[in-house]
């Protein structure tokens, strides 16, 4: 056992120092070599890019025409809120054209008791005074 680990031992340390260091010899590239590289990269990322981004913009004109109508529960929802104000307010459009914004000024109200919210939405023709 000893004899192992010696052997190993002097293999670390006699390996450093026997063996030649190598040097790694590099060329030296001149200035006109690495602006063609440049420029190759760069004519190569724009034309990865331009595929890339003809795609994406349909999709971002998408975004702009979300949808913002309101699911069947969320409407009952709203409705259910209307209900608690409807001494001062009615519906004044149709339940199934309430956005998501109508909700949240909604709860809004119901959470702030703010009449602004309720006065904006007369504003937008969704609610109006008895």
């Amino acid at each position: 056992m000893n004899i192992v680990l010696k052997g190993i031992i002097d293999k670390l340390f006699n390996s450093n120092s026997s063996q030649p260091k190598t040097q790694t010899e590099t060329k030296p590239i001149s200035q006109s070599e690495i602006e063609a590289l440049v420029d190759a990269k760069i004519k190569e990322h724009t034309a990865t890019m331009q595929p890339t981004m003809t795609e994406q913009a349909p999709p971002a004109k998408a975004e702009s025409n979300e949808d913002y109508t309101l699911t069947p529960k969320q409407i009952e929802y709203a409705l259910s809120m209307i209900d608690k104000v409807k001494d001062e307010f009615e519906l004044a459009i149709d339940s199934s054209k309430l956005t998501i914004k109508d909700l949240n000024r909604l709860i809004a109200y119901q959470r702030y008791k703010n009449k602004g919210t309720l006065v904006t939405l007369v504003k937008k023709g969704v609610l109006k005074r008895k």
